[in-house]
């Protein structure tokens, strides 16, 4: 009989899921020096005064709704050509270009600056889609919840190490020649690209397309036109789904507060509390350090008292979250919420992950986390949009974080009905 920690590796064989969590651990560099270094670098370096923390947010929804719009199609054909490995390869090497392209263009090329940004971001976002397409072939349901919060607290921690090298070149910048400050958060950002370039190699080297490839095309113009019916089919389709798309709605709403608080919580420390670039990337650091071993604490409690309980628990805790933020008025108080914060952030997003995963037909594994995608990114758009012109308007960050209670809630109350268990067994049937 195999221990637990076998267990884990059952389905892909235990290098390719090592490879596969390696991503996370890649990607993560982008995820914590975006909101730190790259978030100051907008703001204060390329578009100083009152419209970058508007910039910042306005190309955050930009990405997230080129993705929305982009994610079911690059899945269908990911699905149809069996290339999500390529697809994979594709779009993480193109965001870390542009990544390091932001860090050797002059400060003054505003609008490049700004495009390689929203590209980059459009990248990363799109990555995701495929690379959580992966998870339902290589882990069972007995094994998926271990498996996805593995590959977030790999990434917490990859997330951790890039931050605390961005932290050295930052404090040792004159021992380095870098005198000026944008030098050294340009620095910053060639170390997040070439790291997410670096640590995305394995998952590329050794992932697997399991499905047997579709009768193939002729041309990319045909790939995206089937993409585009086989999209279109699944829509007409989804009542054949009915959990699984509740699910999805649900989670549309709450991930939008989600997303938001992640890409804009800078911006709250910085207008709101006056935090300094060091401060900030300490504060991402300890968020990356205690979220390790919260994204494996949820993924155990899942396994304990069920995915739905789980996230729950997580939801309630992100209200409480929001409407504490509101009431902050001194850093010490913002510190005490982001460690909180921490312990929820990557649990929620496993969980999600896993329920999902078990409510997809294994045929359409691409094309359906290109459909999550879609969902967490959709609506996205509108969180982020709506904070940048409520702080551009008013002036005011905690009237802005406070407008995505209603999201939390909405999907609080979706989720609290659905039946996971009738999902999994709707997506057998179609499977």
């Amino acid at each position: 009989m195999t221990n637990s920690q076998d267990q884990i590796f059952t389905t892909g064989g235990r290098k390719e899921i090592v490879a596969w969590a390696l991503y996370d651990w890649a990607n993560s560099a982008y995820s914590t020096i975006s909101i730190t270094v790259l978030v100051f670098y907008i703001q204060l370096e390329v578009v100083p005064g009152k419209w970058g923390p508007t910039v910042w947010a306005w190309g955050v929804s930009l990405s997230m709704l080129t993705s929305a719009i982009l994610s079911p199609i690059v899945g269908a054909i990911a699905d149809a050509n069996s290339s999500k490995r390529k697809w994979l390869a594709g779009t993480a090497m193109s965001g870390a270009l542009s990544a390091i392209l932001l860090s050797l263009v002059p400060v003054g090329w505003t609008w490049v600056i700004i495009g390689l940004f929203v590209t980059a971001s459009l990248m990363f976002e799109l990555s995701l889609g495929v690379y959580n397409g992966f998870l339902p072939e290589i882990a069972d349901e007995n094994t998926m919840n271990r498996v996805s919060a593995w590959g977030y607290a790999v990434g917490y921690l990859g997330g951790a190490f890039a931050l605390i090298i961005a932290i050295a070149i930052q404090k040792n910048g004159p021992a380095l020649g870098l005198h000026a400050l944008s030098d050294q958060l340009r620095a910053g950002l060639f170390v997040m690209g070439a790291w997410w370039g670096g640590f995305t190699l394995p998952a590329i080297l050794v992932l697997k397309d399991r499905r047997e490839r579709s009768e193939a095309t002729k041309s990319v113009a045909e790939d995206v036109a089937r993409a585009i019916r086989e999209v279109g089919n699944t829509l007409a389709s989804v009542r054949l789904f009915p959990v699984l798309a509740w699910f999805l709605l649900g989670f549309l709403l709450y991930n939008d507060g989600i997303q938001t608080v992640i890409s804009q919580a800078s911006t709250f420390a910085i207008k709101a509390l006056d935090f300094k670039t060091a401060e900030l990337i300490g504060l991402v650091l300890m968020i990356q350090i205690v979220a390790l071993p919260g994204a494996i604490m949820v993924g155990m409690l899942a396994d304990w008292v069920g995915q739905k309980a789980t996230l729950i628990t997580c939801l309630i805790t992100w209200i409480g979250l929001v409407v504490a933020a509101y009431f902050v008025e001194e850093k010490s108080q913002f510190w005490c919420l982001g460690a909180m914060l921490a312990l929820v952030l990557g649990g929620t997003q496993s969980v999600s992950r896993s329920i999902m995963g078990l409510m997809t037909p294994k045929s359409h594994t691409a094309e359906f986390f290109g459909f999550f995608n879609l969902s967490g990114k959709a609506t996205s758009v509108l969180g982020t949009f709506m904070f940048g012109l409520i702080v551009r308007l008013y002036g005011d960050p905690r009237l802005a974080i406070l407008s995505l209670l209603p999201f939390f809630v909405a999907g609080l109350s979706i989720m609290s009905w659905i039946n996971i268990k009738k999902g999994r067994l709707q997506a057998e049937r179609q499977s």
